[in-house]
This record gives structure tokens, sequence and C-alpha cells, in this order.
């Protein structure tokens, strides 16, 4: 095998040059650069890493914990993060936990072990002390989605509030006034926001909140499929209905398709949070947009400030909420 000191004999330089070429240092000379690459390729040198990151204490790799990529808020961040880090040499492990906070504890832990240079870490059910770990031993860490108390990495997460103001409002300004909500588990960051949010709206406008009309439970489609199920056969059904349950809105949506119930003349729906297919289905569904690109940015964003700065100079814990836009389509109208 090709070693670093054979490239640099073949190529008539020293080691160190050689290094400094293949690692695309300035001070190289274009021609010497030229010549040391093609003494590599013709040699078929592979750089060794491992000892590249005992030399450099840099590895190269940023790790991405999520619950899943079935979700266009999820890949939208593993995209977008992907993106950015391969334009500044950097490879994205990818950790989906499917909400298990043990998968989410051993991939920090390999995160550690490894000495992965930094972690984005958008799954639910983390553990703080291994974040802050993480943080403490010099590791760039963001958090995103969720609002854990004591972190000591910076945060970024969509203003569940706000969204969910949005769509109840929405909803208000046409006419409605029960308006019903499948939301996530109060113990959760979303679920918890989401419900304020909804609350704040209804108490705006002079409305109670009544607890026949709200669903709180688990993020999966079977529950939205029961809350749907349950809201439709009130003796008095709602006119109205917010989703802010992501993972339960596709249940949901199975759900009223089984009914027959016309949308929106009889009800009318919108999602807290965006997907692609929400365009086609009939008819299209009003959403409140989470713009999960744009909060993949700002992770990114406040990665590379830990990455490329002292740890005295690293961002302060804090959360970094990116507004959401409101997207109206034909699911949502006057009632009927």
């Amino acid at each position: 095998m090709a070693t670093l000191s054979s490239v640099a004999a073949a190529a008539g330089v020293s080691t160190s040059t050689a290094s400094r070429a293949l690692s695309g240092h300035a001070s190289v000379l274009p021609s010497t650069r030229a010549r040391v690459e093609a003494a590599a390729a013709e040699l078929r040198y592979q750089p060794n890493r491992t000892a590249s990151a005992l030399r450099t204490r840099r590895t190269g790799l940023l790790g991405l914990v999520v619950d899943n990529l079935r979700t266009a808020t999820s890949h939208t961040i593993a995209e977008t993060l992907q993106g950015w880090a391969v334009l500044r040499d950097y490879q994205v492990l990818v950790c989906t936990t499917g909400g298990d906070p043990a998968r989410a504890a051993a991939f920090l832990k390999s995160v550690r072990a490894h000495h992965f240079d930094g972690v984005v870490i958008a799954g639910s059910g983390v553990d703080l002390e291994l974040v802050n770990g993480l943080v403490e031993d010099g590791r760039a860490v963001v958090t995103m989605n969720r609002e854990p108390a004591g972190s000591l990495a910076p945060s970024v997460m969509s203003a569940y509030e706000q969204a969910a103001r949005l769509a109840t409002e929405h909803l208000l300004e046409l006419g409605h006034t029960r308006i019903a909500a499948i939301e996530g588990q109060p113990g959760t960051t979303s679920g918890r926001l989401h419900h304020a949010g909804f609350a704040a709206a209804m108490g705006a406008a002079g409305l109670p909140v009544l607890d026949e009309l709200v669903q709180r439970g688990p993020f999966t489609p079977d529950f939205g499929q029961a809350a749907a199920a349950t809201l439709l056969a009130l003796p008095e059904p709602p006119t109205a209905l917010v989703a802010s349950n992501h993972p339960a809105s596709f249940g949901m949506l199975s759900a009223l398709g089984d009914s027959g119930l016309p949308v929106p003349d009889r009800l009318s729906v919108i999602c807290t949070e965006d997907e692609p297919f929400y365009r086609w289905w009939y008819p299209p569904l009003t959403a409140v947009d989470n713009r999960p690109g744009r909060q993949a940015e700002r992770a990114a964003a406040l990665l590379l400030a830990q990455l490329t700065a002292p740890g005295s100079s690293y961002p302060a814990p804090g959360t970094e909420l990116v507004e959401p836009v409101l997207v109206e389509r034909g699911s949502t109208a006057p009632p009927g």
C-alpha cells in the first residue's frame, strides 16, 4: 500500500510538501500540487484518516440524530446538513432512533468514543448528561426540535406555539368556532407548545377549549386515525380541525378519506407541518410551513461557529426560533 513518503519520493518533494499539497494548502505552487496529485493517483494512495485525526485532532465526521427519515422535516434537515457538510469536507453519519432514547444514547456514546467533530441532535428522548458531556469535551453540539432544560448546547427549534396559533387564527378568521385539535403528548416540547398556541388563539377569540375536542397522544399514524374517528363520531362534531401532531396527521387523513366527509364543506383541515404530498391530496391541504431547511441552515451556522472558534467563543446556550409561514390551500373554508 502506498504511503505519503512514497508519493513524496515519486513526486520529488519532501513528505511535508506532499502533505500540504494533498490537503490543498495555499503555500504549495500549482505545478507542485499537480505533480504530487499525479503521483498519488498513479500509486493509488489513500490518506490514513486515523493518523491524520491523531495529528490534527479532526476526524472530519459529524453526527445527526433524528427519530426517522419519513417526514419532510427530518429528511429536509438531513439533506440540508449533508449538502452543507460536503462543501466543508465533512461526512455526516445519520442515526435514526425511532424515538428510542437508548438508540440515541448509544449513538452519542459512539460520537464521543470515535471523536466526531460535532453532532446535531434532532431526535426526541436525548440524554441531557450525554449532550452536556459532549459539549464539555469540546465537541460542537446543536440540538433541534426540542427544548432540553439545562442543556449547554445551543438549540434551533420551530416556533411551535406560533405555528398552532397561526393555524387556529386562520380558522377563526374564516368564522369557525367549534375547532378541534389533534396534538402530541403534553410531556413533549412540541405537544406542550402547540397546545399553548391553540389555547391562546381560542382564548383571544373568547372561546373555551373543550376537552371533548382535544385529542392528545403519541406521534403515530394509528393515534391520528383513532383520534379523528373519535372527533367525527361526536354528537356535535367540529367544523374545523388543527392537526399539530405531524405523524398522527397521516392517520387522520386516512380516517377522513374513509369517512367520506367532504372537506372543506363540512370540515376544514389544517396541519402545522407541511409535506410535499399535501399539495396533491384532494383538496390540497392548508398547512403551516415550519421551514425545516431554514432550521437546518441555522443549526449548521451554530455548528460551524463551534467548529471554528475556541471553546470560550462557543454560542451561548439558548433556543433560536424559526418563524413558520401559513400556506393556504383548498382544505380550509368558512363553515358550511
